[in-house]
């Protein structure tokens, strides 16, 4: 049970309902997370600008892989049940990828270099050494890129903490991070 009160969309703020509304049109339905973050148009606007502006830097699998190394990383059961929902059914990522993105890991040796910068970003604080930023570009990520990188990994903190904090119910098929990958 979510210890902050989800508004409908019909009770959350009028200056929410416009961005719940995009919501809606681009995933057919409109998240408890998102209906959470409604009750601060500001929040919502800003993850919404946040999330659409690294939309237009990162592909979507890399985005969604992290997403999910985060979630697993900080426990966050909501977010790892939405991203692993979206990672299969939107961003078209196997199974088997999804469990190795739970683990921080990847087949594919590109988004296993981002995944393990990405773990070390939100393990270590941020605290990385020179050699770890080398092993990511070495890999053929730009500097712009490991800046998006991070970008990512702090939107996914931020809804990591939201969901934890408000104890958003899950409206996704359910993931949990305490069960093995």
């Amino acid at each position: 049970m979510s210890r902050i009160t989800v508004p409908t969309f019909e009770t959350a703020p009028a200056a929410s309902q416009t961005m719940l509304e995009a919501v809606r049109k681009q995933l057919g339905v409109i998240p408890n997370s998102f209906r959470v973050l409604a009750l601060s148009p500001a929040a919502l606007q800003g993850l919404l600008g946040l999330t659409g502006a690294l939309g237009k830097a990162l592909d979507l699998k890399t985005r969604e892989r992290i997403a999910i190394a985060i979630a697993q990383s900080n426990d966050c059961d909501y977010c790892l049940s939405a991203h692993s929902y979206i990672a299969l059914n939107l961003a078209k990522i196997d199974a088997g990828e999804i469990a190795l993105a739970r683990k921080g890991r990847s087949a594919e040796p590109r988004a296993d270099a981002a995944l393990n910068f990405a773990l070390k970003i939100n393990e270590q604080r941020g605290k990385v050494s020179d050699a770890d930023v080398q092993t990511l570009k070495a890999a053929g990520f730009s500097d712009a890129q490991v800046v998006e990188i991070i970008a990512v990994v702090a939107e996914n903190i931020f809804t990591n903490l939201l969901n934890i904090a408000a104890g958003t119910e899950i409206d996704f098929p359910l993931v949990l991070a305490a069960e093995a990958a």
